[in-house]
Parts: C-alpha cells; structure tokens; sequence
C-alpha cells in the first residue's frame, strides 16, 4: 500500500498554468473530451464514428461540431484546418484536468469554512486515505522546503 502512495505522489500531476476558462462539463462534453484524449487529435467525423460505434446511440453530426465548440470557447480545446477538414486538440492533459478538477473540489470543500464539519469528514476517512493523507503531507513538507533553499 504505501509504495502504491509513494508511485502515486511521484506522478502526481503539478497544477497546470493554463486552465480551462470554464471547467464545467455537460456528459457529452466530457465523452467528446475522453475520445479526444484517447486519439489525441481528431476530427468530427473520429468523434462522430467513436460514438456511433455503440449500435444503441444516436446523435447527429452537427450535435458533435457544436459540443467541440463549446469545449473550445470553455477553454479545453483548439482547432486546426487541414484542407477542409478541422483538427480538434485538447489543451490540457487528462492528468491536468483531474488535477485541476480536484483543486476546485478540495478548494469548495474547505470554503465551507467549518472545522466541525472538516473534522468529521477527517474522523470518518479509513486506513488507506489517512496513509495517503501523510503523504500528501510528507510531498508538502519537501515541497516548502525546495521553496525555502530557493
């Protein structure tokens, strides 16, 4: 268990200095998303194939040139014109954006500003995230560290 902690702390993924202008994400989006990040690049039509390979789902290409829009104008993707097809990009990681997705989590839950109820989720929490709660603590320690020889 602990050296599963201590693989994941080396991993863990710093906090990007882009982020995306809105982080909110509908289903959709975040499938779109996934299927980007999957294929790293990918046109409407990757996308609209993706997604129609599931012999349940229906959508219309124009549903899926429309999400990639919004993805864009929220800040997660850009696009590239080859000839006449467009190229969409993430502009963020996966990693980054759970990274950045749980800064914002871990920032709402402490804005509650109660310790009463801070403590309790903290009572609450078993073995597992009390070891990694540590090194969170032990990554934080080095980190302010480095920062003070600096």
């Amino acid at each position: 268990m602990k050296d599963r902690l201590e693989e994941r702390n080396r991993l863990m993924s710093p906090l990007p200095d882009y982020r995306p202008q809105k982080l909110s994400l509908g289903h959709l989006e975040a499938e779109i998303l996934e299927i980007i990040w999957d294929l790293e690049t990918a046109t409407v039509k990757q996308i609209h194939d993706r997604i129609l390979s599931d012999p349940e789902r229906e959508l219309a290409y124009a549903s899926v040139t429309t999400v990639l829009h919004r993805l864009t104008q929220k800040g997660w993707l850009e696009y590239s014109k080859k000839g006449r097809a467009f190229s969409w990009h993430p502009l963020v990681s996966r990693e980054q954006a759970r990274a950045i997705q749980a800064y914002e989590q871990l920032q709402q839950f402490l804005a509650i500003s109660n310790p009463d109820i801070v403590a309790a989720f903290a009572d609450s929490l078993d073995t597992a995230s009390l070891e990694q709660l540590d090194a969170i603590a032990s990554r934080l320690q080095t980190i302010r560290r480095q920062r003070e020889e600096t």
